[in-house]
Parts: C-alpha cells; structure tokens; sequence
C-alpha cells in the first residue's frame, strides 16, 4: 500500500502566511489529522505531495519519516499524483487523500479499500442536499461510469446529488497508465485526477462508488469560514465519543479538545473548559467552567473550580484548586492538597494534605506534608540571576505576608510569623518572626497633588 496525500496548494483564501495545510483544527495541523488517520492503514509507503510553504511543511513534519514529492506549479489533482508515481512501486496499491480534508476516519477507508477489489478502482462518494461546486458521480444501472465536475456539467447532470470526494484507490501499475493519458481540455485547463474514471471504465476496469456515512467526514477546507465549521464538527465527534465512554458534559457543545483527552469513570466537565495536549482525568474528578488544563493529569476524585490555568502538572488523588489558580510546568501536587483562589505554583513538590490557600506564589518549593502556607506568602526564588530553591518541612506553619528568601530551609513543625522575611534557616519546632521594629514618624504629612 502507498498511500499519497496531496498538500500542495497555496490555500489564499486563508489569507494566511501559513501554508494551509499547517492551519490548526483541534490545536494540530490540518495535515497532521490525514497523516495520522493514513498510519492507521497498513502503508508500506506514506508520500506527501508538496508545494507551497514546502520548507514549512517539511519541517513541521520532518521526524514523521514521509516520502515527498513536489509539485513546483498546481495544474491540478492528476497533476499531483504524477509527481508522486514515479517512486511508488508498480506492485502496490495506491490510496490518494487530500491535505485539507482532515475528517476523514480509518475506518471509512478501510470499507473503502475492502469493499473495492484490489485489482478495481475505487472512489469515496457521499449524498449532498446542495452539490454546487462539487463533481458529480454519474452512474449508469448502478455502476459509476465517469466524474463530471461543475463547470463541465450539463444541465441534467448538475441535479446529481451524489458527489465525489477525490478519495480513491487503485493499483499503481494502473494509476500510472491512466494517468499519462490524462488531458487538461476543460474549463480550468488543469489534469483531473477524477477523469481516472472514465478512463477505468474504458479500459473494463469495476470502479465502485463508495458512499461515506457523513458530510462532515469529507469536509474539505479552503478558508476561514470552513476551517470554523470543521472545528465544530471535530469537537462534536470528540465530545460525542467521550459521552458514549460516560463522560457527562454541562453543555457538549462549549468543550474545546486540542490533542487528547482521557477520562475515568464519572467525570463531570462544566463549560467553557479547554484541554490542550495529552491530558489525563482520573475517576470522579469534577472540573467547572472556564478551565485551560494542558499537557497534565489529575488524579481521581478532584476539583477543579473555575478559571483555572494548569499547565504541564501532576495532580494527586483528592486534590482541590482554584478559583484563579495557576499551576505551571513542573508542579507535582500529592494526595488531599488544596491549593486556593489566586496561588500560582511553578515547579514545586508539594506533599499529602498540604494547602496554599490565598494569593500565594510558590516557585522552586519542596513542601511537606501538612504544611500551612499563609495568605500573600511568597517564595522569592529569583535573585537576577539564578534560581534557588525554598524547603519546607512537614507540619510547618507559614503566617500572612512572608517572604522566604531562598535559598532557605524551614525545619519540620515550625512557625513563621506574619509579615517576615526569612532569608536565613528556620529552626524545627520553633517560632520565627523576622520583622523591623515598628515606628511612627512625628510631623510626617501625605504627599500632595501639584497643580
């Protein structure tokens, strides 16, 4: 099998300096939906055809191991697949998929190829209520006899409301043979890779018109509007699969999924939440509206409350966060941790039953257990130009407003008063204020505004 996936085009209706197969549906290029969907058929040979932006497209997928080929000018489909022939081996089967048509399932093309026999040509086609600006598959007693596009159709032929998506199948040494006869005398003056077809039928080849079950799988995008539409058709399948797993949903229609998301048993999502890269949810977590969560896991039985920021973390079993918290990369809570409204945490282990309640910046931290981190306290981890790391030992109490000067070690058990900075070892089991002694300052008046 080689499969052949056609990215060539220049895409200016996106009006985008991006090529437009680079475009993101679902936070990944649109290429990379077909190219992942293509790994899922037993290939022995992948081949993107490429043209514009090619530096671009190439780099983004340099570690896929692809083949490429380059169409230098875009004189159409038949075009494209020209380029790619000349290295695909005549023994195999060729599959053509397009760039931006990013929908399209596994497992409707394996009906397709299964349905086709290898020696045959298949052709992917689906019902449309409106087939303006799609070619039409015109059959004759049921079999698929040619491809007509809009501009060459006639009158009656316009009416056909089977059209063909430009998905095919067939074997190479075949491909190749049609494919030099192919013409470019039409009304756009390109190679139709759809006149195949006729060629087939010519030749005595069966071609079979296989229907997809859906519209939406055979979307192709060619500008903004459509890319829109596409999203929202995506995020309705992945939402839709997460539901069928049980997975309940506040409103299944205000989810956005950009990679992969994976949920245990009884979770609950609110709305307006946003999940990014790979993203695991363990049993009976609850998370409420407004939350970005990316590239992080969340332990069973947690909460997540609104407007929550968490990135590249790891949460434990029972945890509690937010509202306004911001976990950032490198955060490793435990078990029963709660971490408050307005905290942000940055590359720091906090330990079981541990809490950083209000207004807090932990950076550079190593926590215990039990400890109680104070309203407004911070860990000054950043001296201009290094960073240093705070310790705190379990049990340790942290009062209101303290600064801890890292590096600085808090002992198990202490407690720091409010209102210090601690920048030098906090003994075990002892109180630590670190305060200037108050003053009042005689005849002292407030600044007033000049005019």
């Amino acid at each position: 099998m080689s499969i052949l996936i056609l990215a060539a085009g220049q895409g200016t209706r996106m009006r985008s300096s991006r090529p437009k197969v680079l475009q993101p549906l679902a936070g990944r290029p649109l290429l990379r939906h077909v190219v992942d969907c293509a790994r899922q058929i037993d290939a022995a040979d992948i081949c993107v055809v490429y043209g514009h932006g090619g530096d671009q497209v190439q780099a983004a997928f340099a570690a896929d191991g692809l083949r490429w080929a380059l169409q230098a000018e875009q004189l159409g489909t038949g075009h494209a697949v020209m380029q790619a022939m000349p290295e695909t081996a005549d023994d195999n089967r060729v599959l053509v998929l397009f760039g931006d048509v990013p929908l399209l399932r596994p497992q409707t093309l394996e009906r397709l190829l299964n349905e086709c026999g290898a020696d045959d040509l298949g052709v992917l086609t689906v019902d449309v209520s409106n087939p303006h600006g799609y070619g039409r598959i015109v059959r004759e007693n049921g079999r698929v006899v040619r491809n007509v596009e809009e501009k060459d159709a006639n009158d009656s032929e316009r009416l056909i409301k089977e059209v063909n998506s430009g998905v095919m199948c067939a074997p190479a040494r075949k491909f190749k043979a049609w494919l030099e006869r192919l013409g470019n005398d039409n009304s756009q003056g390109e190679y139709y890779l759809t006149d195949v077809i006729a060629m087939a039928v010519a030749d005595g080849t069966e071609v079979h018109g296989i229907k997809a079950d859906s519209v939406e799988e055979l979307m192709g995008i060619n500008d903004r509007r459509q890319l829109a539409e596409a999203e929202r058709a995506l995020q309705r399948r992945l939402v839709g699969e997460l539901m069928a797993a049980g997975v309940g949903f506040a409103d299944p229609s205000r989810v956005d999924i950009r990679g992969t998301l994976r949920c245990g048993q009884d979770v609950f999502i609110d709305v307006n939440a946003v999940f990014e890269g790979d993203v695991v949810v363990g049993d009976n977590v609850v998370i409420e509206t407004g939350n970005l969560i990316r590239d992080s896991r969340l332990g069973a039985g947690t909460v997540v409350h609104a407007n929550c920021h968490i990135e590249q973390s790891e949460v434990g079993d029972e945890c509690e966060i937010g509202p306004y918290a911001r976990l950032r990369p490198g955060t490793k809570l435990a078990e029963q941790v709660k971490i408050g409204n307005f905290v942000e945490v940055k590359k720091s282990n906090i330990a079981h039953a541990s809490k950083v309640n209000h207004l807090s910046y932990i950076g550079d931290a190593e926590i215990g257990s039990g400890v109680n981190v104070g309203a407004g306290t911070i860990t000054c981890n950043y001296d201009g130009a290094n960073k240093h790391r705070t310790t705190i030992g379990d049990g340790a109490f942290i009062g209101s407003g303290v600064n801890l000067v890292a590096p600085v070690e808090v002992g198990s058990g202490a407690t720091i008063g409010a209102g210090s900075t601690v920048s030098k070892p906090v003994p075990a089991d002892q109180l630590t204020v670190a305060r200037a002694r108050q003053m009042t300052v005689p005849g002292w008046k407030k600044p007033q505004k000049t005019s």
